[in-house]
Protein backbone atom coordinates (compact mmCIF):
# COMPACT_ATOMS: atom_id res chain seq x y z
CA UNK A 1 0.00 0.00 0.00
CA UNK A 2 2.68 2.21 0.78
CA UNK A 3 4.78 1.40 -2.45
CA UNK A 4 0.95 1.98 -4.15
CA UNK A 5 0.58 5.64 -2.48
CA UNK A 6 3.96 6.84 -3.64
CA UNK A 7 4.30 6.20 -6.60
CA UNK A 8 1.37 8.00 -6.98
CA UNK A 9 3.13 10.39 -5.43
CA UNK A 10 6.07 10.99 -7.57
CA UNK A 11 3.38 10.78 -10.65
CA UNK A 12 2.03 13.90 -9.12
CA UNK A 13 5.04 15.47 -8.06
CA UNK A 14 6.53 14.83 -11.65
CA UNK A 15 9.66 12.79 -9.81
CA UNK A 16 8.47 10.12 -12.26
CA UNK A 17 9.11 10.04 -16.19
CA UNK A 18 5.96 7.91 -17.11
CA UNK A 19 7.73 6.20 -20.31
CA UNK A 20 10.28 4.93 -18.13
CA UNK A 21 9.44 4.41 -14.36
CA UNK A 22 9.46 0.51 -13.22
CA UNK A 23 7.25 -1.25 -10.27
CA UNK A 24 10.24 -0.91 -8.28
CA UNK A 25 10.80 0.79 -5.34
CA UNK A 26 14.07 2.92 -4.86
CA UNK A 27 15.74 5.44 -2.15
CA UNK A 28 19.25 6.46 -3.96
CA UNK A 29 20.58 2.82 -5.19
CA UNK A 30 20.36 3.52 -8.68
CA UNK A 31 17.66 0.74 -9.21
CA UNK A 32 15.49 2.94 -11.49
CA UNK A 33 18.50 5.54 -11.75
CA UNK A 34 17.25 7.26 -9.24
CA UNK A 35 19.83 9.95 -7.66
CA UNK A 36 17.51 11.92 -5.15
CA UNK A 37 18.14 11.85 -1.52
CA UNK A 38 16.16 9.57 0.76
CA UNK A 39 14.32 12.14 2.60
CA UNK A 40 13.55 13.71 -0.76
CA UNK A 41 12.06 10.80 -1.78
CA UNK A 42 10.92 10.19 1.65
CA UNK A 43 8.95 13.50 1.54
CA UNK A 44 7.55 13.60 -1.57
CA UNK A 45 6.39 9.86 -0.88
CA UNK A 46 4.69 10.77 2.35
CA UNK A 47 3.36 14.17 2.23
CA UNK A 48 0.63 13.38 -0.96
CA UNK A 49 -0.59 10.54 1.34
CA UNK A 50 -1.17 12.68 4.10
CA UNK A 51 -2.85 14.84 1.27
CA UNK A 52 -4.95 12.20 0.03
CA UNK A 53 -6.05 10.83 3.73
CA UNK A 54 -7.34 14.45 4.01
CA UNK A 55 -9.20 14.70 1.42
CA UNK A 56 -10.87 11.04 1.96
CA UNK A 57 -11.72 11.75 5.75
CA UNK A 58 -13.48 15.37 4.72
CA UNK A 59 -15.34 13.82 1.37
CA UNK A 60 -16.82 10.46 4.32
CA UNK A 61 -17.55 13.03 6.80
CA UNK A 62 -19.31 15.04 4.11
CA UNK A 63 -21.15 12.04 2.89
CA UNK A 64 -21.62 10.66 6.53
CA UNK A 65 -23.77 14.07 7.07
CA UNK A 66 -25.82 13.87 4.17
CA UNK A 67 -26.47 10.27 4.51
CA UNK A 68 -26.36 9.55 8.49
CA UNK A 69 -28.29 12.13 9.71
CA UNK A 70 -31.32 11.94 6.55
CA UNK A 71 -33.93 12.60 9.10
CA UNK A 72 -33.19 15.30 10.63
CA UNK A 73 -34.27 17.18 7.67
CA UNK A 74 -35.18 20.77 8.66
CA UNK A 75 -37.93 22.24 7.22
CA UNK A 76 -37.28 25.56 8.09
CA UNK A 77 -34.27 25.50 5.56
CA UNK A 78 -36.42 24.79 2.80
CA UNK A 79 -38.40 27.94 1.24
CA UNK A 80 -41.26 26.11 -0.52
CA UNK A 81 -41.99 25.55 2.98
CA UNK A 82 -44.01 28.13 4.80
CA UNK A 83 -42.21 28.53 8.24
CA UNK A 84 -45.68 28.09 10.04
CA UNK A 85 -46.37 24.71 8.50
CA UNK A 86 -45.66 23.14 12.14
CA UNK A 87 -49.11 24.95 13.43
CA UNK A 88 -51.27 23.88 10.99
CA UNK A 89 -53.29 21.59 13.56
CA UNK A 90 -55.36 19.12 11.70
CA UNK A 91 -54.84 20.76 8.75
CA UNK A 92 -51.48 19.93 8.59
CA UNK A 93 -49.65 17.34 6.00
CA UNK A 94 -48.13 14.47 7.50
CA UNK A 95 -44.56 15.12 6.15
CA UNK A 96 -44.64 17.76 8.82
CA UNK A 97 -45.13 15.23 11.65
CA UNK A 98 -42.15 12.72 9.92
CA UNK A 99 -39.94 15.66 8.41
CA UNK A 100 -37.32 12.84 6.76
CA UNK A 101 -40.39 11.50 4.80
CA UNK A 102 -39.75 15.19 2.86
CA UNK A 103 -36.54 13.57 1.52
CA UNK A 104 -37.59 9.88 1.05
CA UNK A 105 -41.44 9.35 1.35
CA UNK A 106 -40.86 5.55 1.06
CA UNK A 107 -38.07 6.35 4.16
CA UNK A 108 -38.91 3.05 7.68
CA UNK A 109 -36.55 2.64 10.35
CA UNK A 110 -37.67 -1.09 11.32
CA UNK A 111 -34.67 -0.15 14.50
CA UNK A 112 -37.89 1.55 16.19
CA UNK A 113 -39.71 -1.10 16.71
CA UNK A 114 -36.94 -2.62 19.37
CA UNK A 115 -38.72 -5.65 20.51
CA UNK A 116 -37.79 -7.15 23.86
CA UNK A 117 -35.81 -10.44 22.16
CA UNK A 118 -35.04 -11.54 18.83
CA UNK A 119 -37.58 -13.79 19.14
CA UNK A 120 -40.57 -12.08 19.05
CA UNK A 121 -42.50 -12.11 15.98
CA UNK A 122 -45.49 -10.09 14.63
CA UNK A 123 -48.90 -11.98 14.71
CA UNK A 124 -51.83 -9.00 14.45
CA UNK A 125 -51.98 -5.34 13.33
CA UNK A 126 -54.75 -2.97 14.05
CA UNK A 127 -54.35 0.43 11.89
CA UNK A 128 -56.87 2.94 12.97
CA UNK A 129 -55.92 5.64 9.93
CA UNK A 130 -57.21 8.95 8.87
CA UNK A 131 -58.25 10.13 5.86
CA UNK A 132 -55.57 11.91 3.66
CA UNK A 133 -55.37 15.73 2.81
CA UNK A 134 -58.84 17.19 0.93
CA UNK A 135 -60.53 19.87 -0.16
CA UNK A 136 -62.11 22.82 2.39
CA UNK A 137 -65.84 21.81 3.19
CA UNK A 138 -68.37 23.87 2.07
CA UNK A 139 -68.65 25.99 5.29
CA UNK A 140 -64.71 26.71 5.40
CA UNK A 141 -64.87 27.62 1.70
CA UNK A 142 -67.39 29.99 2.17
CA UNK A 143 -65.09 32.10 5.17
CA UNK A 144 -62.15 31.89 3.04
CA UNK A 145 -63.84 33.60 -0.35
CA UNK A 146 -65.29 36.01 1.84
CA UNK A 147 -61.99 36.61 3.03
CA UNK A 148 -60.83 36.45 -0.03
CA UNK A 149 -63.14 38.85 -1.43
CA UNK A 150 -61.90 41.71 1.15
CA UNK A 151 -58.57 41.43 0.17
CA UNK A 152 -58.83 42.03 -3.12
CA UNK A 153 -61.40 45.07 -2.97
CA UNK A 154 -60.29 46.77 -0.10
CA UNK A 155 -56.40 45.75 0.96
CA UNK A 156 -53.96 48.87 0.05
CA UNK A 157 -50.46 47.72 1.38
CA UNK A 158 -47.75 48.02 -1.23
CA UNK A 159 -45.80 44.43 -0.15
CA UNK A 160 -45.50 42.52 -2.97
CA UNK A 161 -47.45 39.06 -2.19
CA UNK A 162 -50.57 41.39 -1.19
CA UNK A 163 -50.07 42.63 -4.67
CA UNK A 164 -49.87 38.84 -6.04
CA UNK A 165 -52.63 37.73 -4.30
CA UNK A 166 -55.26 40.85 -5.90
CA UNK A 167 -53.05 40.19 -9.23
CA UNK A 168 -52.49 36.91 -9.90
CA UNK A 169 -54.12 34.34 -7.28
CA UNK A 170 -57.66 33.46 -8.27
CA UNK A 171 -60.33 31.78 -5.53
CA UNK A 172 -60.27 28.36 -7.63
CA UNK A 173 -62.01 26.80 -4.11
CA UNK A 174 -65.46 25.74 -5.01
CA UNK A 175 -68.09 24.78 -2.55
CA UNK A 176 -68.89 21.50 -4.44
CA UNK A 177 -65.23 20.05 -3.34
CA UNK A 178 -66.71 20.03 -0.08
CA UNK A 179 -64.07 18.16 1.76
CA UNK A 180 -63.27 15.50 -0.91
CA UNK A 181 -60.09 13.80 -0.91
CA UNK A 182 -57.21 15.15 -3.34
CA UNK A 183 -54.63 13.81 -5.30
CA UNK A 184 -51.92 13.89 -2.67
CA UNK A 185 -54.34 12.61 -0.45
CA UNK A 186 -54.72 9.30 -2.76
CA UNK A 187 -50.67 9.30 -2.50
CA UNK A 188 -50.56 9.99 1.37
CA UNK A 189 -52.52 6.37 1.72
CA UNK A 190 -51.09 4.81 -0.93
CA UNK A 191 -47.08 5.53 0.45
CA UNK A 192 -48.61 4.94 4.04
CA UNK A 193 -49.53 1.62 2.93
CA UNK A 194 -45.92 0.82 1.45
CA UNK A 195 -44.30 2.05 4.27
CA UNK A 196 -46.37 -0.24 6.65
CA UNK A 197 -45.35 -3.08 4.23
CA UNK A 198 -41.76 -2.68 4.93
CA UNK A 199 -42.06 -2.09 8.29
CA UNK A 200 -43.98 -4.94 8.74
CA UNK A 201 -43.17 -7.24 5.86
CA UNK A 202 -44.58 -10.82 8.10
CA UNK A 203 -47.99 -9.00 8.46
CA UNK A 204 -48.69 -6.77 5.48
CA UNK A 205 -47.63 -9.27 2.81
CA UNK A 206 -48.44 -10.15 -0.93
CA UNK A 207 -49.42 -13.80 0.40
CA UNK A 208 -51.96 -12.50 3.41
CA UNK A 209 -53.64 -9.95 1.12
CA UNK A 210 -54.55 -13.06 -1.55
CA UNK A 211 -55.08 -15.14 1.45
CA UNK A 212 -57.82 -12.66 3.03
CA UNK A 213 -56.15 -12.15 5.98
CA UNK A 214 -55.98 -8.28 5.68
CA UNK A 215 -59.18 -6.59 6.48
CA UNK A 216 -60.33 -3.35 5.08
CA UNK A 217 -63.02 -0.88 6.87
CA UNK A 218 -63.98 2.19 5.69
CA UNK A 219 -66.24 5.56 7.28
CA UNK A 220 -69.17 6.10 4.56
CA UNK A 221 -67.74 9.42 3.51
CA UNK A 222 -66.09 9.59 0.13
CA UNK A 223 -62.84 10.85 1.20
CA UNK A 224 -62.21 7.39 3.56
CA UNK A 225 -63.69 5.31 0.59
CA UNK A 226 -61.25 6.52 -1.45
CA UNK A 227 -58.36 6.52 1.12
CA UNK A 228 -59.37 3.07 1.42
CA UNK A 229 -58.91 2.72 -2.38
CA UNK A 230 -55.71 4.48 -2.20
CA UNK A 231 -54.11 2.34 0.45
CA UNK A 232 -55.13 -1.06 -1.50
CA UNK A 233 -53.86 0.52 -4.64
CA UNK A 234 -50.60 0.73 -2.80
CA UNK A 235 -50.47 -2.62 -2.09
CA UNK A 236 -51.37 -4.10 -5.45
CA UNK A 237 -49.22 -1.46 -7.28
CA UNK A 238 -46.44 -2.85 -5.23
CA UNK A 239 -46.80 -6.25 -5.65
CA UNK A 240 -48.25 -5.72 -9.25
CA UNK A 241 -51.21 -7.44 -8.60
CA UNK A 242 -53.98 -7.05 -11.39
CA UNK A 243 -55.78 -10.31 -11.45
CA UNK A 244 -57.68 -9.43 -7.98
CA UNK A 245 -59.40 -6.72 -6.46
CA UNK A 246 -59.85 -6.94 -2.62
CA UNK A 247 -63.14 -5.73 -0.75
CA UNK A 248 -63.71 -3.07 1.76
CA UNK A 249 -66.51 -2.84 4.25
CA UNK A 250 -67.96 0.78 5.51
CA UNK A 251 -69.06 0.62 9.06
CA UNK A 252 -70.22 4.22 10.26
CA UNK A 253 -71.03 2.67 13.86
CA UNK A 254 -66.98 1.93 13.83
CA UNK A 255 -65.88 4.74 12.00
CA UNK A 256 -68.27 7.42 12.51
CA UNK A 257 -69.37 6.84 16.02
CA UNK A 258 -69.87 10.49 16.75
CA UNK A 259 -72.92 10.47 14.64
CA UNK A 260 -74.94 7.61 16.50
CA UNK A 261 -74.23 8.93 20.52
CA UNK A 262 -77.34 10.81 21.35
CA UNK A 263 -75.63 12.10 24.59
CA UNK A 264 -72.76 14.03 22.77
CA UNK A 265 -75.07 15.35 19.89
CA UNK A 266 -77.19 17.06 22.34
CA UNK A 267 -75.00 17.83 24.87
CA UNK A 268 -71.86 19.21 23.13
CA UNK A 269 -71.81 18.86 18.68
CA UNK A 270 -74.82 20.84 18.88
CA UNK A 271 -74.83 22.69 22.32
CA UNK A 272 -73.52 26.44 21.79
CA UNK A 273 -72.63 26.38 25.37
CA UNK A 274 -70.14 23.72 25.67
CA UNK A 275 -67.48 25.47 23.19
CA UNK A 276 -68.14 28.51 25.93
CA UNK A 277 -64.06 28.44 26.23
CA UNK A 278 -63.42 28.40 22.64
CA UNK A 279 -65.92 31.20 22.42
CA UNK A 280 -64.17 33.13 24.85
CA UNK A 281 -60.43 32.82 23.26
CA UNK A 282 -61.38 34.02 20.09
CA UNK A 283 -63.09 36.67 21.59
CA UNK A 284 -59.63 37.27 24.13
CA UNK A 285 -56.55 39.07 24.30
CA UNK A 286 -54.50 36.94 22.16
CA UNK A 287 -56.82 36.52 18.94
CA UNK A 288 -57.34 40.28 18.88
CA UNK A 289 -53.71 40.97 18.54
CA UNK A 290 -53.66 38.46 15.75
CA UNK A 291 -57.06 40.16 13.99
CA UNK A 292 -55.22 43.48 14.54
CA UNK A 293 -51.96 42.72 13.14
CA UNK A 294 -54.05 40.87 10.08
CA UNK A 295 -55.63 44.59 9.53
CA UNK A 296 -52.07 46.35 9.88
CA UNK A 297 -50.44 44.30 6.91
CA UNK A 298 -53.76 44.88 4.63
CA UNK A 299 -53.89 48.34 5.68
CA UNK A 300 -57.70 47.85 6.15
CA UNK A 301 -59.77 49.16 9.89
CA UNK A 302 -59.17 46.87 12.55
CA UNK A 303 -63.54 45.92 12.63
CA UNK A 304 -63.26 44.30 9.22
CA UNK A 305 -61.05 41.57 10.40
CA UNK A 306 -63.00 39.16 12.50
CA UNK A 307 -61.98 35.91 14.34
CA UNK A 308 -63.74 33.82 11.23
CA UNK A 309 -61.44 35.80 8.63
CA UNK A 310 -58.31 35.32 10.30
CA UNK A 311 -58.93 31.41 10.82
CA UNK A 312 -60.31 31.75 6.96
CA UNK A 313 -56.94 33.59 6.30
CA UNK A 314 -54.98 30.50 8.35
CA UNK A 315 -56.85 28.51 5.83
CA UNK A 316 -55.66 29.48 2.94
CA UNK A 317 -52.39 29.04 3.98
CA UNK A 318 -52.85 25.98 5.19
CA UNK A 319 -54.63 24.26 2.71
CA UNK A 320 -52.30 26.11 -0.86
CA UNK A 321 -49.18 24.34 1.21
CA UNK A 322 -50.91 20.70 1.87
CA UNK A 323 -53.72 20.48 -1.53
CA UNK A 324 -50.33 21.73 -3.74
CA UNK A 325 -47.46 21.77 -1.85
CA UNK A 326 -46.88 25.93 -2.59
CA UNK A 327 -46.01 28.36 -0.02
CA UNK A 328 -48.42 31.03 -1.42
CA UNK A 329 -48.22 34.66 -0.26
CA UNK A 330 -51.65 34.06 2.15
CA UNK A 331 -48.89 32.93 4.57
CA UNK A 332 -47.25 36.52 4.49
CA UNK A 333 -50.22 37.02 6.37
CA UNK A 334 -49.38 35.53 9.64
CA UNK A 335 -45.54 35.45 11.42
CA UNK A 336 -45.02 32.52 14.12
CA UNK A 337 -46.64 33.91 16.98
CA UNK A 338 -49.87 34.43 15.13
CA UNK A 339 -49.72 30.54 13.88
CA UNK A 340 -48.83 29.73 17.86
CA UNK A 341 -52.31 31.73 18.76
CA UNK A 342 -54.35 29.73 16.11
CA UNK A 343 -53.08 26.99 16.57
CA UNK A 344 -54.03 26.76 20.05
CA UNK A 345 -57.67 28.09 19.16
CA UNK A 346 -57.96 24.62 17.40
CA UNK A 347 -56.38 22.73 19.76
CA UNK A 348 -58.95 24.18 22.41
CA UNK A 349 -61.65 23.15 19.98
CA UNK A 350 -60.91 19.97 19.45
CA UNK A 351 -59.90 19.79 23.65
CA UNK A 352 -63.42 20.69 24.40
CA UNK A 353 -65.21 19.08 21.79
CA UNK A 354 -63.53 15.83 20.81
CA UNK A 355 -60.61 15.68 23.77
CA UNK A 356 -60.68 15.56 27.80
CA UNK A 357 -63.45 18.60 27.87
CA UNK A 358 -66.30 16.72 28.51
CA UNK A 359 -66.42 12.90 29.55
CA UNK A 360 -69.18 11.90 27.06
CA UNK A 361 -66.43 13.08 23.81
CA UNK A 362 -64.37 9.79 24.59
CA UNK A 363 -66.88 7.66 25.96
CA UNK A 364 -68.54 8.10 22.13
CA UNK A 365 -65.47 5.75 20.98
CA UNK A 366 -66.51 2.87 23.53
CA UNK A 367 -67.73 0.81 20.21
CA UNK A 368 -64.69 1.20 19.11
CA UNK A 369 -62.69 0.76 21.65
CA UNK A 370 -64.39 -2.56 22.41
CA UNK A 371 -63.98 -3.53 18.57
CA UNK A 372 -60.02 -3.34 18.47
CA UNK A 373 -59.49 -5.50 22.04
CA UNK A 374 -61.89 -7.76 20.70
CA UNK A 375 -59.62 -8.11 17.55
CA UNK A 376 -56.46 -8.50 19.60
CA UNK A 377 -57.98 -11.17 21.97
CA UNK A 378 -59.34 -13.15 18.56
CA UNK A 379 -55.61 -13.22 17.56
CA UNK A 380 -54.39 -13.36 20.95
CA UNK A 381 -56.33 -16.46 21.40
CA UNK A 382 -55.72 -18.03 17.94
CA UNK A 383 -51.86 -18.07 18.42
CA UNK A 384 -52.19 -19.68 22.02
CA UNK A 385 -54.47 -22.63 20.55
CA UNK A 386 -51.86 -23.00 17.82
CA UNK A 387 -54.00 -21.50 14.72
CA UNK A 388 -53.42 -19.28 12.08
CA UNK A 389 -54.14 -15.88 13.18
CA UNK A 390 -57.39 -15.04 10.91
CA UNK A 391 -57.07 -11.57 10.69
CA UNK A 392 -53.59 -10.68 10.35
CA UNK A 393 -54.54 -7.03 9.43
CA UNK A 394 -57.08 -4.97 10.28
CA UNK A 395 -57.19 -1.27 8.47
CA UNK A 396 -60.07 0.95 9.36
CA UNK A 397 -60.23 4.75 7.67
CA UNK A 398 -61.99 7.10 9.42
CA UNK A 399 -61.66 10.66 10.28
CA UNK A 400 -59.97 13.07 13.05
CA UNK A 401 -63.03 12.68 15.35
CA UNK A 402 -62.88 8.87 15.03
CA UNK A 403 -58.60 8.73 16.09
CA UNK A 404 -59.10 11.91 19.32
CA UNK A 405 -61.77 10.44 21.24
CA UNK A 406 -60.36 7.18 21.04
CA UNK A 407 -57.01 8.36 22.11
CA UNK A 408 -58.56 10.03 24.74
CA UNK A 409 -60.21 7.51 26.25
CA UNK A 410 -56.77 5.34 25.86
CA UNK A 411 -55.23 8.68 27.99
CA UNK A 412 -52.79 9.54 25.43
CA UNK A 413 -51.89 13.69 25.44
CA UNK A 414 -53.53 14.10 28.34
CA UNK A 415 -51.70 17.59 30.40
CA UNK A 416 -52.28 18.30 33.90
CA UNK A 417 -54.38 21.29 33.37
CA UNK A 418 -56.81 21.49 30.93
CA UNK A 419 -56.55 23.94 28.21
CA UNK A 420 -59.00 26.89 28.46
CA UNK A 421 -59.46 30.34 27.16
CA UNK A 422 -56.71 32.06 29.94
CA UNK A 423 -54.31 30.16 30.14
CA UNK A 424 -52.55 29.97 26.29
CA UNK A 425 -49.82 31.34 27.70
CA UNK A 426 -48.76 28.42 30.74
CA UNK A 427 -49.67 26.14 27.72
CA UNK A 428 -46.33 26.34 25.31
CA UNK A 429 -45.49 22.86 26.69
CA UNK A 430 -48.42 20.94 26.48
CA UNK A 431 -48.89 18.01 24.67
CA UNK A 432 -52.00 18.05 23.75
CA UNK A 433 -51.27 19.43 20.23
CA UNK A 434 -53.45 18.59 17.25
CA UNK A 435 -50.47 19.63 14.65
CA UNK A 436 -48.61 16.44 16.06
CA UNK A 437 -51.43 13.91 16.69
CA UNK A 438 -53.67 14.73 13.67
CA UNK A 439 -52.33 15.61 10.52
CA UNK A 440 -53.74 14.22 7.58
CA UNK A 441 -53.58 10.35 7.34
CA UNK A 442 -52.32 10.08 10.81
CA UNK A 443 -52.71 6.70 12.33
CA UNK A 444 -52.53 4.58 15.25
CA UNK A 445 -50.95 1.28 15.20
CA UNK A 446 -51.58 -1.81 18.03
CA UNK A 447 -49.55 -4.36 17.38
CA UNK A 448 -49.27 -8.00 19.09
CA UNK A 449 -46.21 -9.57 19.04
CA UNK A 450 -45.23 -13.46 20.45
CA UNK A 451 -42.55 -13.23 21.84
CA UNK A 452 -42.36 -17.23 22.56
CA UNK A 453 -43.83 -19.49 26.08
CA UNK A 454 -47.24 -17.51 26.15
CA UNK A 455 -45.38 -13.91 26.16
CA UNK A 456 -47.73 -11.85 24.50
CA UNK A 457 -46.67 -7.87 23.77
CA UNK A 458 -48.77 -4.97 22.04
CA UNK A 459 -46.84 -2.10 20.71
CA UNK A 460 -48.84 1.23 19.99
CA UNK A 461 -47.76 3.76 17.44
CA UNK A 462 -48.73 6.68 16.64
CA UNK A 463 -47.94 7.99 13.18
CA UNK A 464 -45.55 5.73 12.80
CA UNK A 465 -43.61 6.13 16.05
CA UNK A 466 -43.45 3.95 19.03
CA UNK A 467 -45.58 6.13 22.10
CA UNK A 468 -45.98 4.73 25.69
CA UNK A 469 -49.11 3.74 26.95
CA UNK A 470 -50.30 5.73 29.74
CA UNK A 471 -49.85 4.35 33.40
CA UNK A 472 -47.76 1.55 31.64
CA UNK A 473 -44.68 3.96 31.59
CA UNK A 474 -42.34 1.18 33.39
CA UNK A 475 -42.72 -1.40 31.36
CA UNK A 476 -40.24 -3.15 28.83
CA UNK A 477 -39.52 0.50 26.15
CA UNK A 478 -43.12 0.83 24.49
CA UNK A 479 -44.14 -2.64 24.26
CA UNK A 480 -45.60 -4.32 27.69
CA UNK A 481 -47.20 -7.52 28.48
CA UNK A 482 -50.69 -7.80 26.88
CA UNK A 483 -52.38 -9.38 29.51
CA UNK A 484 -50.89 -5.78 31.69
CA UNK A 485 -52.51 -3.45 29.19
CA UNK A 486 -55.82 -5.45 29.12
CA UNK A 487 -55.42 -5.17 33.15
CA UNK A 488 -54.44 -1.40 32.87
CA UNK A 489 -57.61 -0.24 30.96
CA UNK A 490 -59.85 -3.45 33.58
CA UNK A 491 -62.74 -0.88 33.92
CA UNK A 492 -63.20 -0.12 30.08
CA UNK A 493 -62.98 -3.84 28.98
CA UNK A 494 -65.35 -4.32 32.25
CA UNK A 495 -68.02 -1.19 30.96
CA UNK A 496 -67.53 1.40 28.61
CA UNK A 497 -71.27 0.25 26.45
CA UNK A 498 -71.61 2.15 24.26
CA UNK A 499 -75.42 2.17 24.28
CA UNK A 500 -75.72 2.91 28.47
CA UNK A 501 -73.02 6.07 27.81
CA UNK A 502 -74.65 7.63 24.81
CA UNK A 503 -78.18 7.33 25.84
CA UNK A 504 -79.63 10.59 26.79
CA UNK A 505 -81.15 9.56 30.33
CA UNK A 506 -80.26 6.95 32.13
CA UNK A 507 -82.20 5.35 34.44
CA UNK A 508 -81.69 5.89 38.47
CA UNK A 509 -79.78 2.32 38.82
CA UNK A 510 -77.95 3.05 35.89
CA UNK A 511 -76.65 6.93 37.35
Amino acid sequence: MFRVHCMIGLCVTGWLDSPTWTTSLCFGSGRWGCTRPYSTLLFACIMPIILWKIIVFHLTTITCFSWCFRKDVNPADNPNIPSIAKYFSTKGRYEEVNPYLIEDILAVNRSILQPPSAKCREIHLTAIIRHGTRYPTTKNVKKMRKFYDLVKNSASGKESWLREIQTQWTMWYTEDMDGRLVQKGVSDHKHLAMRLSKLFPSLISEEKLRGGLIKFITSSKHRCVNSTLSFKAGLTELWDIKDKEFDHAVNDALMRFFDKCTKFLQEVDNNPSAMTEVDRFREGPEMRRVQEKLADRLEVPYNTITDDMAEAAFYLCAYEFAIKTVNSPWCQLFDEIDAQVLEYANDLKQFWKRGYGYDINSKSSCILFHDVFSRLDKAANENRSGQQVTEAVTVQVGHAETLLPLLTLLGFFKDSDALTSTNYASQTKRTFRTSHMLPYAANLLLVLYDCGEGDLRLQPLLNEKPVTFPGLTNQQASMPLYQDVREHYRELLQGCDFENECQLFKHPAEA
